[in-house]
């Protein structure tokens, strides 16, 4: 696999599914967790300016000003960011490319990655711009699908047999915890790992599989709830500080 996103096959797809009404795959209750997760890990105040990178459509972005963040949407894709100023007039975004953050040196206090590390074959870029556009102190939070959790291997790693192409872009593989905390780590932060399970679903691209939603929903909770199974939970949350 190249280690470069295909920035081009990225914009395509995202602008593609931006007239989606079911773009969003969470349930808003599973939307609102997230987030909440997210900051309680980094313990940002509220007015604290916020970068949410990859923001697609704006949910999060607008969840972020709801929470009292002072927050600012970025995407690859112009059909999402026209759609999240659509969707959100009250909140601010930017198109433009994680690898080149339109943002000065040290001028965010907090930068969420949202579902995005695990769309860059090599994410090293990336988390040298989130580290330069961090104020001191500043922290990132990234969460994405954990290669680690059997449904997400056989349903979205390309080993697996039972590799599903449907709904994803060919730059997008879950990731394993120690590579993406060790990215970011060699930038300059100190980070972090947690995992999260229980993240209900209300949309699966594949219409053959969407049947089987309840039924994840239901394991996904149920067989990773204890605590010896947290390396194994759907999601990985990477979250560090700047010095």
């Amino acid at each position: 696999m190249s280690l470069a996103q295909d920035k081009q096959k990225e914009i395509a797809f995202f602008d593609s599914h931006a007239a989606a009404a079911a773009y969003d795959v969470f349930t808003p209750e599973t939307n609102d967790r997230l987030i909440t997760t997210c900051m309680r890990l980094v313990g940002l105040e509220q007015g604290a300016r916020i970068a949410d990178l990859g923001c697609g459509s704006g949910v999060f972005t607008n969840l972020l000003r709801h929470q009292g963040y002072n927050p600012v949407g970025l995407d690859l894709s112009p059909k999402l960011i026209s759609l999240g100023r659509a969707n959100y007039p009250n909140v601010e975004f930017l198109e433009g490319d994680v690898e080149s953050l339109p943002f000065p040196d040290c001028s965010l206090d907090g930068v969420l990655l949202s579902g995005l590390v695990h769309h860059l074959p090599n994410p090293s870029r990336c988390a040298t711009e989130v580290f330069r556009v961090l104020k001191s102190n500043g922290s990132f939070v990234a969460f994405d699908p954990n290669r680690m959790n059997p449904f997400m291997y056989l349903y979205r790693d390309h080993s697996s047999p039972f590799y599903s192409s449907v709904g994803v872009t060919e730059n997008e593989r879950p990731i394993l915890a120690y590579q993406v905390a060790s990215v970011f780590r060699q930038a300059g932060f100190t980070v972090g790992t947690d995992y999260l399970s229980g993240l209900s679903y209300r949309y699966l691209a594949s219409s053959r599989l969407r049947w089987v939603l309840p039924i994840y929903n239901v394991l996904d909770r149920a067989l990773f709830a204890p605590s010896i199974m947290k390396p194994f939970r759907s999601f990985v949350l990477t979250y560090g500080k700047k010095p």
